[in-house]
C-alpha cells in the first residue's frame, strides 16, 4: 500500500514568506540596491562609453550640485516646490480622504462620484493644462491644481477600497452593541481605515512629486522642475541628473517619515 508523504518546506533565510528578517541582510541588501546602479553609472561614465554631455561623471554630477547651491540658490527651488508639493498633497488629503470613506461606506455615495472618479483618475493631467492656465491663470494656485488633481482620485480610489475590504461582521458587531450609523462610520470605519489611509498618502506622496514637474512648466520661475527644464534646454545633464536626485532624496525621507509616524501612531497595525 502506497503512503503520500507531505514534502518538508526547507527554511529559508533568503526566501521566508513574511517571517523574521535579519536586520545585517536587510541593510546588506539595502546597501547593494544602492552601490550596484552607482557602480553601472560609473563604470559607463568613467570609461566613456557613454558621451559626457549625456551621462556625466557621479563626480561632476556632486560638483554641479554644489555650485547650484553656491551661485543658483538651489534651496530657494527646493523650498518652493516642496511649498508646492505639500499645498498640493495635503488639499488632495482634505478632499480625497472624506471622499473616499463616504465611497466606501455608502452606496449611494459610490454611485454618485464612483464612476466620475474612476473616468477622471485615466485622464492625462498634462492635457488640462491648458484649461487650468485659463481657470486659476499662470501663479501659484495653478500648480498646486496640477498637483491636486494628480492624486486627489487616488487617494479617494485606494481609501474606498480600503473601507470595502473591512469585515462586515464588525458592523453586525456594532449594531448588535446599539450604534448608529454616525457610530458606525466615527468609531468603528474611521479606526479600523486609518492604517490604510496612512499608507495610502505615503504611496500617494510620490505622485505629488511627479506631478510637480509638470506643474512647473507653467511659467515657474523657480523651482526642482524648473531647473530640470531650465537645464535640460542648455544640454546641463550633471544639473539634471543632481535635481532628480534631490527629488528622489526628498522623497525617501518622505517615505521613512510616514513608516515611522505609521510605527509610533499605530503600533498594534504594525503587528
Amino acid at each position: 500500500m502506497n503512503k503520500s508523504h507531505t514534502p518538508y518546506l526547507r527554511p529559508s533565510v533568503f526566501w521566508s514568506i513574511r517571517q523574521g528578517f535579519p536586520a545585517w541582510l536587510k541593510l546588506l541588501l539595502t546597501i547593494v540596491a544602492l552601490v550596484v546602479p552607482l557602480a553601472i553609472w560609473s563604470f559607463l561614465s568613467y570609461n566613456e562609453l557613454v558621451n559626457p554631455q549625456f551621462l556625466p561623471t557621479p563626480v561632476a554630477v556632486l560638483q554641479a550640485g554644489i555650485e547650484m547651491f553656491k551661485s543658483e540658490n538651489l534651496i530657494v527651488d527646493i523650498a518652493a516646490s516642496f511649498g508646492r508639493v505639500l499645498a498640493g498633497f495635503l488639499l488632495a488629503a482634505i478632499v480625497g480622504i472624506p471622499l473616499g470613506i463616504a465611497m466606501g461606506t455608502f452606496y449611494s455615495m459610490e454611485s454618485l462620484f464612483g464612476s466620475i472618479v474612476g473616468v477622471v483618475r485615466y485622464m492625462p493631467i498634462a492635457a488640462f493644462m491648458p484649461l487650468i492656465v485659463l481657470w486659476a491663470g499662470l501663479g501659484e494656485v495653478s500648480k498646486v491644481l496640477i498637483i491636486f488633481l494628480g492624486i486627489v482620485f487616488y487617494n479617494a480610489i485606494m481609501i474606498a477600497d480600503a473601507v470595502k475590504f473591512i469585515p462586515i461582521e464588525m458592523f453586525n458587531a456594532a449594531y448588535t452593541l446599539g450604534a448608529n450609523r454616525f457610530n458606525l462610520v466615527f468609531r468603528v470605519i474611521l479606526p479600523a481605515v486609518v492604517p490604510s489611509i496612512i499608507d495610502t498618502l505615503r504611496v500617494n506622496v510620490a505622485g505629488a512629486w511627479n506631478f510637480l514637474v509638470i506643474s512647473e512648466l507653467i511659467a515657474a520661475q523657480n523651482g526642482l522642475g524648473f531647473k530640470i527644464i531650465y537645464s535640460q534646454r542648455f544640454l546641463n545633464t550633471d544639473k539634471v541628473l543632481f535635481c532628480i536626485v534631490i527629488i528622489g532624496i526628498i522623497g525617501l525621507l518622505l517615505d521613512y517619515s510616514f513608516k515611522l509616524f505609521y510605527k509610533l501612531a499605530l503600533p498594534w497595525a504594525e503587528q
